[in-house]
């Protein structure tokens, strides 16, 4: 029996807009109130990027924040199989697929090929 490999949307942005919060500033001081200090640009992360790695204190500070559930904020997925080999390489373009860049060879001045 193969087990299902699974991925994560993260859906912090559109919970804020839809909580009229437009600025990933709008968060700063509601986390500071919780006693969470990140700074301008930790913040942003969070709302733009998919966060790899989140402490508890920092989900359970957002869901009271927003006054959401945690599945407004993570939707659990599965995997495709190209993404998690990419996520596992470290990334990859999308769309490149198997090209590779070619070694060069280098020979001397004059050498015969």
């Amino acid at each position: 029996m193969m087990t299902a490999k699974l991925d994560y949307r993260w859906h912090l942005r559109q919970v804020m807009a839809s909580r009229e919060m437009f600025a990933t500033t709008d968060l700063i001081d509601p986390l500071a109130e919780r006693g969470i200090r990140l700074s301008s640009s930790q913040v942003y992360r969070l709302v733009v990027d998919r966060p790899e790695r989140l402490s508890l204190k920092v989900l359970m500070a957002l869901l009271d924040i927003l006054e959401c559930r945690m599945d407004e904020l993570i939707e659990p997925v599965a995997a495709e199989a190209g993404a998690m080999a990419r996520a596992a390489e470290g990334g990859g373009s999308a769309g490149v697929g198997d090209l590779r860049p070619r070694r060069a060879r280098v020979s001397e001045p004059g050498a015969d090929r």
